[in-house]
């Protein structure tokens, strides 16, 4: 390769870089100004996030009260909390960066099919973290809260008698210890945000297994035929990212199983929308009719081996008669 060519080359790899450095700086500004806006209103999306637990507590006659155990577990705690609601915000104006940084590299079939899935994309991460926040959530702390006991009491003493009254009533008899939830704010939020990053990400399954059935990746038969294999990895999905109850592992099981079998029917329509895309372009062969053509030569092959070995067989019958011919009058010529 010539210095001419290798500077040729390198230009639209510059101009791709210098591309990609604008999408970079807008996709950061833009999430610069959410995180400083979340900021601003750090705690109000606290309090948000913090109802769930507020609501499993009140039906216990709990005060809904967090420790901050650090001196600067607030600020860290302000600071998270800012971090993702700017991702949130930011999203959009990301989104956008990305495609218009990839567009301009497909057709336009391409553009039109790429689309779709960037817009459904934010969607079902939305769906499955309300999921998460509305259903899941109150289960799993309800769940955790039913490890308290309540205040000490002596063992062996009447029920309704507590505290110092009943330990003198009971003599020295040894008391229960009480156990009830303090938590802390920056261990709730790593909580909460665990739970609905994680049920955000499995409601993207649709759109992951859509657009691998898009790009010919997989096909809505061969998903069929590792059902039985994906159920397994579902339910121990469930069982990992769920509290240890079993109405809780049996809604999320219920839901990705459904988007599973959802995915596969919309792999089916893609599958059958590009058939019929290629069957209009004269590209696409059933099954039949492409094995049809295949076996026509095989036979005429056949036949043209069989006349040809029937046409040896016949020149060495001839050459073999001949042969005896012409000893029997070279015989006949020595007598």
């Amino acid at each position: 390769m010539t210095t001419d060519e290798i500077e040729d080359s390198s230009a639209p790899l510059l101009e791709h870089l210098a591309e990609l450095r604008t999408r970079l700086i807008y996709s950061v500004l833009a999430f610069v100004v959410g995180v400083v806006i979340s900021y601003t209103v750090a705690n109000p999306i606290f309090n948000f996030l913090t109802h769930p637990i507020c609501v499993a507590l009140a039906d216990r006659g709990q005060d809904c009260s967090l420790q901050m155990v650090k001196l600067q577990e607030g600020f860290f705690v302000a600071i998270r909390i800012s971090a993702l609601g700017g991702f949130v915000l930011a999203f959009p104006v990301i989104s956008y960066q990305l495609w218009r940084f990839v567009a301009p590299g497909l057709y336009k079939n391409e553009r039109g099919a790429f689309l779709p899935f960037l817009v459904a994309s934010p969607a079902m991460f939305l769906a499955g973290a309300s999921f998460a926040y509305y259903v899941i959530l109150p289960m799993a702390f309800s769940f955790f809260l039913s490890f308290q006991q309540g205040a000490p009491q002596p063992i062996g003493g009447n029920a309704v008698e507590t505290g110092k009254a009943a330990a003198d009533h009971a003599g020295h008899m040894l008391e229960t210890a009480g156990i009830t939830f303090h938590g802390s704010i920056a261990e709730y939020l790593a909580l909460t945000t665990k739970f609905i990053i994680a049920f955000g990400l499995c409601f993207q399954l649709p759109v992951l297994l859509t657009l691998m059935g898009k790009a010919g990746l997989v096909t809505a038969e061969g998903l069929g035929s590792v059902r039985k294999y994906a159920v397994i990895a579902i339910l121990i999905l469930a069982a990992v990212i769920t509290p240890p109850d079993v109405v809780s592992q049996v809604i999320l099981f219920t839901v990705i199983y459904g988007l599973y079998e959802v995915s596969i029917f919309l792999v089916r329509r893609v599958q059958k929308k590009r058939e019929d895309e290629l069957r209009e372009q004269g590209l696409w062969f059933d099954d039949d009719e492409a094995e049809t053509p295949a076996e026509a030569p095989s036979t005429e092959v056949a036949e043209t081996e069989t006349e040809t070995e029937t046409k040896t067989k016949a020149e060495t019958d001839s050459t073999k008669s001949r042969r005896k011919r012409d000893n029997h009058d070279d015989a006949d010529e020595w007598e």
